[in-house]
């Protein structure tokens, strides 16, 4: 009687992996603790951080090229059926995994360490975008400085950079009966100014031959990363401010353009082209494929930039609301790109004579040769390109903040306790390390490199990735988990709408696209210029390489357990026993550090991890104390 009175005065024993530090006593100061990660300092900072993510340089330059190629105004209706399949449910899913554990795209996986590599693998493709993104926000930066002058230096030919195919609109607007010679064969003078004085890529014969550097170039290369790391310096605390401009005032300026545009002469030409619906497109496989990609892309989705932001957020944030706004938001800007953007090129079609299709551009020809050559054609010409092209700069530096704080939260999670007392001094190593690898993009055949990383960084790689993470939250750690955890934090479970989507839905499209891109495969090309075959393989390496990590963590994983190769797999695909909300006031259920009543030292996880399941926290108390008396009389 007195050992069991002994025995229940005894004060529970909390496991050092469990204690926080303000459960230490005066005698364990000496002991170490990693700093906190911190939290969005306002309620805003997390809405505002998602939408400038999410509407970036391909709102302006891709949608509205997909929607006139693949039906206009009928376009909008696999648009809108992919946001409602594959859009909104990941979206939801990646912010749900980042704010109930507060971790980043490595750490998040002791949900299931066995697909570690699945992180590794995120972290490598958004290196990789990273890299050459930056890139395009230097390009940003040479034509916003270039646009500080009374007359736009594309304007007219007879600059050095020009040849003898270089012809003004103007000319072209007098009239073709006029012109000795062929119009078809001609150049505007911003697409040499953008080929031959900013790129200067006529000193380069392809890309095994980059040539020399472009010091304007590189140091506007230079200025885009020093912005980066100033805006990312102290984590969220300082890029969620910033987004409270670059998430809001581009809408602002593409307002502006909007109603610029609109009442242009000729506008209506370019919105009618935009939007006339060809619905006979809606029986092409392709244009539904192209609206689930453009969704997938457009969402940045598996990149890590959405599950990172959600990690700040306070464990009961409504991410369910804020993932409609955004998804939604997203979607409506898209729509509203492609009116200013039309309208400009309606206006630009009626001065040249020719075909809005001949006019439209998709990609960086759209940003840097046809807008501007049509700000020329305007009344204060240098006004509406600066605008515009600052517009641009606000939209890339949104996306750039999330891929720069994807990578350096994920690794100071890995290394709390070395990283994250010194992230500032990380974030520079990590700005200036990605700055020396994208200086061969700065070279005279920099673009054949940016091309190479735009089509293979970011391909097949990513829809592995999202395919694995959708399948591992549902098969692997259970359905019915994964919503008792959202339950958790939002109040209630998600509906039948998103579980269809989570279970079937979102990866059988997203497997389509993958096989969509494997089966229409082109290789890559700029111009008329096609990639040498060696390019192409190390493409296509770079995809298969981020592929590569899911296996190569598996076995990591796997020899690190013990027993047998099935118990090995088994024991590395539950939870680790840290899993679970990171503050232990949001620990409750199957996650509670320890059980009311038991006086064992061991941690809830460790029975579910052994036993799969409870039935109260009273009678799991008392099998885990049976349990470890038994152990002790054994050993005796």
């Amino acid at each position: 009687m007195k050992k069991v009175q002994e025995h229940h005065l005894r004060e529970p024993i909390i496991p050092d992996l469990l204690i926080s530090p303000s459960d230490q006593g005066d005698g364990d100061l000496e002991m170490e603790y990693p700093e906190e990660r911190g939290n969005w300092t306002g309620k805003l900072d997390f809405l505002l951080s998602c939408i400038g993510y999410c509407v970036g340089l391909g709102n302006v330059w891709r949608f509205p090229y997909r929607a006139y190629t693949n039906g206009g105004g009928a376009f909008l209706v696999p648009y809108f059926i992919m946001l409602a399949i594959c859009g909104i449910p990941i979206f939801f899913m990646e912010l749900s995994l980042g704010q109930f554990s507060s971790l980043g795209p490595l750490a998040v996986w002791k949900i299931s360490p066995l697909f570690k590599g699945v992180g590794m693998g995120t972290i490598l493709i958004v290196s990789l975008v990273a890299i050459y993104y930056n890139m395009i926000i230097a390009y940003v930066l040479f034509y916003l400085f270039a646009s500080l002058t009374s007359n736009l230096p594309w304007e007219h030919c007879g600059n050095w950079w020009n040849t003898d195919l270089c012809l003004d609109h103007q000319v072209i607007k007098a009239g073709n009966a006029a012109i000795p010679f062929n119009v078809t064969n001609t150049v505007s003078p911003s697409e040499e100014y953008w080929n031959r004085y900013v790129l200067h890529i006529q000193g380069s014969s392809g890309i095994g031959d980059p040539g020399r550097i472009r010091w304007n170039l590189c140091l506007c290369l230079l200025l885009s990363w020093v912005i980066v790391y100033l805006c990312i310096l102290k984590g969220v605390k300082s890029s969620g401010k910033v987004v409270y401009f670059t998430a809001t005032f581009p809408y602002f300026i593409l307002i502006m353009l909007l109603i610029r545009g609109v009442t242009l002469e000729g506008a209506w030409i370019g919105i009618k082209f935009y939007l006339t619906p060809q619905f006979d497109h809606l029986l092409s496989s392709k244009v539904w494929i192209e609206a689930a990609l453009q969704i997938f892309y457009s969402l940045g989705v598996g990149f890590g930039g959405l599950l990172t932001f959600a990690s700040y957020n306070t464990f009961h944030q409504n991410i369910y609301r804020d993932t409609f706004i955004v998804t939604v938001g997203n979607a409506i800007t898209s729509i509203l790109a492609g009116f200013a953007i039309f309208s400009v090129l309606g206006y630009m079609s009626q001065e040249l004579g020719i075909p809005v299709n001949q006019v439209a551009k998709a990609g960086p020809g759209l940003a840097f040769v046809v807008y501007p050559q049509a700000m020329t054609m305007l009344p204060l010409s240098p006004l509406w390109s600066f605008l515009f092209f600052f517009m641009l700069l606000t939209l890339g530096l949104d996306s750039q903040f999330a891929f720069m704080e994807t990578i350096v939260t994920a690794v100071t999670d890995e290394f709390p306790y070395y990283l994250r007392p010194k992230k500032a001094f990380f974030s520079a190593i990590i700005c200036i390390a990605m700055y020396l690898m994208g200086l061969i993009l700065t070279t005279e055949g920099g673009m054949y490199w940016l091309v190479l990383l735009d089509d293979y960084s970011a391909g097949f790689g990513l829809m592995v990735v999202v395919i694995t993470t959708c399948l591992v939250v549902t098969r692997v750690y259970g359905m019915k988990r994964f919503c008792r955890d959202i339950h958790m934090m939002l109040g209630f479970q998600p509906g039948l709408y998103f579980k269809a989507c989570w279970m079937f839905l979102s990866p059988a499209m997203m497997l389509a696209l993958l096989v969509y891109n494997i089966v229409k495969y082109q290789p890559s090309e700029y111009g008329s210029y096609r990639f040498p075959y060696w390019a192409e393989v190390l493409g296509i390496l770079m995809g298969l390489f981020s592929c590569l990590m899911i296996p190569t963590g598996m076995v990591v994983t796997v020899l690190r357990e013990e027993g047998t190769l099935w118990e090995r797999i088994q024991q590395a695909s539950r939870p680790a026993m840290d899993w679970g909300p990171s503050l232990e006031e949001n620990r409750t259920g199957m996650y509670v550090a320890t059980l009311a009543g038991s006086q064992s030292p061991k941690p809830l996880m460790v029975h579910m991890r052994k036993y799969g399941g409870i039935t109260s926290y009273e009678n799991t108390a008392i099998e885990v104390d049976k349990e470890i008396e038994e152990e002790e009389e054994s050993m005796m």
